[in-house]
């Protein structure tokens, strides 16, 4: 117990900051810890008080689920429903593909590739994390959009007999799909980089026992490696799913702005997202629609924090060096 107390001290000890240095330090370091927490309270202040109107006219479920937004309809109409559908599924078409690019991104950086090549991979990775949304906009519009509109129209003459990849009007530009590979490119980076750290702290010894037993790559990653690290996966998983349900710029450049919901018919030209709805409608806004806009923005600033705070969650519980 003595020793027990004696650590315990120690550490105290070591963290107390004593300087002035040290003070002035550790109190910036906390104003800005803290800073965090204000700033998106006083976000969340402002667009519940923007958001009060169109919630009172349109009432709460109605405008979360209805589907018609009609700004010269008398009285208005304002529902979101479609929107939200969509933001939720090219988010799910984006976390789809970008789940097996990520893993495998990471297991090739952190078990299989030399040093020299593992860093270069990595510094490429980050760099595509800082590419700005517009950029990769215009480029999934004017170059990669006709690429993915040749893969849209293979899926639907081989499966077409699916409802998901049917397409009476045979158009493939401008679909959910498109929008959807677009998403995880930019997610990518996110889920490529927690699964990469989460790895990187993997007890070895685990891995080499697997493999000495006989196991090859495929099941160690199989049967070892992605069992010890879920936890860290699903929560970088879901921090890019936050990332792509506020995506704006890429998503509305490459899909068609439709409040004709589409439950998932994904190689159809229609669908939308909150965030790319609010910034088409925005500068031609009149004030009763621009509140509504502000409480389509609170609803998907409400959904995005949910989902961040249960990713970051799980991403702290499922780091060893924590534990």
């Amino acid at each position: 117990m003595t020793v027990n107390a004696d650590s315990t001290q120690r550490r105290k000890l070591a963290t107390k900051p004593f300087a002035k240095a040290d003070r002035i330090f550790f109190g910036v370091a906390r104003a800005a810890a803290y800073s965090s927490f204000v700033i998106i309270a006083l976000i969340l202040i402002f667009l519940i008080g923007r958001a009060i109107p169109a919630f009172q006219t349109q009432g709460i479920i109605d405008f979360a689920f209805g589907s018609t937004w009609d700004a010269s309809a008398s009285p208005q109409k304002f529902q979101l429903g479609p929107m939200l559908w969509g933001s939720v599924l090219i988010s799910l078409i984006g976390v789809v593909i970008a789940i097996p690019l990520s893993i495998s991104i990471a297991y090739f950086i952190e078990f299989m590739a030399p040093k020299v090549l593992a860093k270069a991979v990595t510094t490429i990775v980050d760099l595509l994390a800082a590419i700005p949304s517009i950029v990769l906009g215009l480029w999934g519009a004017f170059v990669f959009s006709p690429i993915a509109a040749g893969w849209a129209k293979m899926l639907n003459q081989s499966f077409g007999w699916i409802p998901i990849f049917d397409n009476p009007e045979q158009n493939f530009l401008r679909s959910p799909f498109i929008a959807g590979i677009v998403v995880a490119v930019m997610i990518v980076p996110i889920i490529a980089s927690i699964t990469r750290e989460i790895f990187s702290k993997m007890d070895r010894d685990i891995i080499n026992a697997a493999l000495a037993l006989g196991g090859n790559r495929e099941s160690t990653l199989r049967k070892v490696i992605l069992p010890t690290a879920s936890g860290g996966i699903v929560g970088g998983i879901l921090l890019g799913l936050g990332r792509a349900l506020g995506e704006t710029v890429a998503v509305l450049y490459v899909l068609n702005i439709s409040f004709d919901i589409n439950w998932g018919q994904v190689l159809q030209a229609r669908g939308g997202s909150v965030a790319s709805m609010i910034i088409s409608k925005f500068g031609e806004a009149n004030p009763s629609e621009i509140s509504a806009l502000m409480a389509a923005g609170l609803v998907l600033f409400m959904f995005t924090l949910v989902i961040n705070s249960i990713a970051s969650y799980i991403v702290a519980k499922a780091q060893p060096w924590r534990k």
